[in-house]
């Protein structure tokens, strides 16, 4: 062989070694070029320059800012961001995308995407929405960099390099997540947590209503260079679909809404395979409308990735009346089991489940019962009469809140909170919902939440940041109309249709997350609140599916407005009941969501409150259970360490750590992930409602979180705090 023959054999196996490299597969785990780190979900990092010996000595190694936190403290980010190639992609809280110099925090450029859509210019929370992540595509030639990221019902393309919109990608550089959903709907549709990418393709979920004239939740499947439509997967089967024949009613279908992907998903590249959990059926707490187990709602559901076919499926709740929809993506994990190897899918739930099946055929891993669950139920509803319940692995959260549970901080407290606890009859998990009242435990946010579980696809242990606070769901008659026949009053019947589930029939809300409405008119002006029933707010959708004439009367109601000569024009002739065709379906609502809080804001059970979680997904077993977060004041009382509510999840590193954020405390954390030693934490300007990813740029490990704060009455934040080594 001629010398210069094998020199070039030389240099294009060193090319291709390159090219392998850089297009990482989902078994790479060396960087983050996606959401949670891998499209296999597990938030794991093979990154080992910062371990359990040297943890003690990371620095802030730069922040940036994008300085548009809502000064009002109703701002979050959640944002997980990526890095490709040196460069960390991210956004802010109003949504503005960015790329920095991953190790220095520099910025190359900046996206607004006001500066698209001048007619929201003049609403300062059209932006202030939630997107968890961004989705980075280049082709097999390493052309075409692309970043794909939603703001509200959009999907941009924007160029990676530059940092402008992708014109010819779409509708003139982004996809209308209001269209292609085989109906025309005027309900809230946004895109929320990123997709994922094979191959030329663009999977996405997004988020909608929760109420029963929800906009449906099909997944859907684009070209990453045109924007067409590839492939749809109906969440509500439709005739001539598998499992359209589970639905007693036929016509299901066409007024049914949800069931929706809003929590992530995972790819198994190798096999083509996309999984997906799928959330609730619209019309969360009463399905006397919706009869059946109301497939594909509540569901880990499998996907050719090419095509949107579908494979397999299982449902972890039937005919769901609780609102616990699949929260967060599925982790992908090769476990041993029996004696063989098997690769498995393993999803969390709100209720502190794992829930594990064989990736190709949804076989359980662990032996899963139906179990009896009570039946008494609301007239006209048909609860199913079991449940599934997985034998293992172990349950991450309590399962159980009794009389005995409820906290005992001070003997007066312990005393107001029986009080309370009293006033709700049911504690049995999966006690159909009631006007008696019954609690939900792990609560409604969980359990398992959005920020996911990390595994380490070494040791096959699963981490999980876990909430441990109880909610209470009482049911009231849907209101009837009153006698009031102004503006005012056909108002008050528009907020009994859409607003009464979250801020309750006197308006008065329940706590931060569902603020009071009462004196909405001293903080905000007509055309403000206006603005934000039309756009939304942070988690509160936008209601733009209200009629023009039905918005009025509704703001006429919130802001006790004066009536006018014109509005006659508005009022019917006829009394007509706003909530007529409503309550003939829907008789029964939710009155308010409500936290069990003692009067200075702290959980009314006995702690933990939060904690960090490891499962051996081999054999099933918890392996421990740690308090995560902190109240100082309680602390220096001789109390020992609660943890918090927690929003955000973990990561796992091979250097044997799990970083985590997530707390009320405005703390980043590091445990050993061996024992659950906590070895390092760092205060943060904000609290860090999100997961934190890591990558190594030239050798140097750094780990980043966003401060986004915001949730339940932390202060906003608008930061990136990124840590190294010195």
């Amino acid at each position: 062989m001629k010398p210069y023959t094998l020199l070039s054999l030389c240099f294009i196996a060193c090319s291709f070694l390159t090219s392998c490299k850089k297009h990482s597969s989902a078994s790479d785990n060396s960087g983050w070029r996606t959401y949670a780190g891998s499209k296999d979900g597990n938030r794991y990092s093979s990154n080992e320059q910062i371990t359990l010996k040297n943890v003690n000595e990371l620095k802030i190694a730069w922040t940036y800012s994008t300085n548009d936190k809502d000064s009002a403290n109703r701002s979050q980010n959640q944002c997980n961001p990526i890095m490709v190639d040196g460069i960390l992609y991210g956004t802010s809280p109003k949504l503005k995308l960015f790329a920095l110099d991953a190790a220095t925090g520099a910025q190359k450029w900046l996206f607004d995407p006001a500066s698209q859509d001048t007619s929201k210019k003049n609403d300062p929370m059209a932006y202030y929405k939630v997107c968890r992540g961004v989705v980075y595509y280049e082709d097999v030639n390493g052309n075409n960099k692309r970043i794909f990221y939603s703001v509200g019902s959009k999907t941009y393309a924007i160029d990676a390099e530059s940092g402008e919109v992708i014109k010819n990608f779409g509708n003139n550089g982004y996809l209308d997540l209001t269209k292609d959903l085989g109906r025309v709907t005027k309900s809230f549709v946004s895109g929320t947590t990123p997709g994922v990418i094979y191959k030329d393709i663009l999977i996405i979920g997004d988020r909608v209503d929760e109420s029963e004239d929800a906009a449906p939740g099909h997944v859907r499947a684009y070209d990453v260079m045109t924007g067409k439509l590839r492939w749809i997967f109906h969440t509500i089967p439709q005739p001539g679909e598998k499992n359209f024949d589970t639905w007693p009613d036929s016509t299901a279908w066409k007024r049914l809404g949800a069931a929706n992907n809003w929590s992530g998903m995972a790819l198994d590249e190798k096999r083509g395979i996309v999984y997906l959990p799928i959330g609730s059926i619209g019309g969360d707490f009463y399905g006397g409308n919706r009869k059946g187990t109301n497939l594909y709602a509540n569901s880990l559901v499998a996907l050719d990735a090419a095509t949107g076919k579908y494979i397999w499926h299982y449902q972890v709740v039937h005919h769901d009346l609780w609102d616990r929809d699949l929260p967060a993506n599925p982790n992908l994990v090769t476990v041993k089991h029996d004696g063989k190897t098997i690769d498995a899918v393993a999803q969390i739930t709100k209720h502190g489940f794992i829930f594990m099946f064989d990736r190709t055929n949804g076989t359980p891993i662990f032996p899963i019962e139906e179990k009896p669950v009570p039946t008494n139920a609301l007239p006209g509803e048909q609860p199913w009469p079991t449940q599934p319940i997985p034998t293992l692995p172990q349950p991450f959260a309590r399962q159980h809140f009794g009389p005995e549970d409820v906290t005992d901080i001070t003997p007066e407290t312990h005393k107001a909170m029986m009080e309370k606890y009293n006033k709700v009859k049911y504690n049995m998990m999966f006690t159909p919902p009631s006007k008696d009242g019954g609690w939900i435990f792990p609560g409604f946010d969980g359990g398992g939440e959005w920020g996911g579980a990390a595994v380490d696809p070494e040791t096959k242990i699963m981490y999980i940041s876990n909430t441990e606070l109880p909610w209470a769901q009482v049911m009231i008659d849907v209101p009837k109309n009153t006698d009031d026949h102004t503006l005012s009053g056909m108002g008050h019947g528009i907020y009994n249709k859409y607003c009464i589930a979250c801020h309750g029939p006197e308006l008065k809300g329940s706590g931060t997350s569902y603020p009071s409405l009462v004196n909405i008119g001293k903080k905000y002006n007509e055309q403000q609140v206006s603005q934000i029933i039309a756009n939304g707010r942070n988690m509160m959708p936008s209601f733009k599916q209200i009629a023009p004439d039905d918005k009025k009367a509704l703001l006429a109601f919130l802001l006790k407005l004066p009536a006018k000569a014109s509005d006659a024009k508005i009022i019917p002739k006829e009394p007509v009941s706003t909530n007529a065709s409503r309550a003939k379906n829907i008789p029964y609502t939710m009155n308010g969501y409500k936290r069990f809080l003692d009067t200075n804001g702290y959980p009314g059970i006995k702690p933990p409150w939060g904690t960090l979680d490891a499962v051996n997904l081999s054999s099933g077993k918890l392996l421990w259970k740690v308090p995560l977060g902190e109240y100082p004041e309680l602390t220096k009382r001789g109390i020992p360490i609660t943890g918090t509510e927690l929003y955000g999840g973990p990561l796992v590193t091979k250097g044997g750590l799990v970083f985590v954020a997530a707390t009320k405390d405005e703390k980043i954390r590091a445990f050993d992930k061996k024992t659950g030693k906590q070895v390092w934490e760092a205060q943060l300007p904000a609290a860090g409602y999100a997961t934190p990813a890591t990558y190594s740029v030239d050798g140097k490990q750094y780990v980043v979180i966003a401060c986004g704060g915001g949730k339940i009455g932390s202060k906003s934040g608008d930061s990136y705090v990124c840590f190294a080594l010195k």
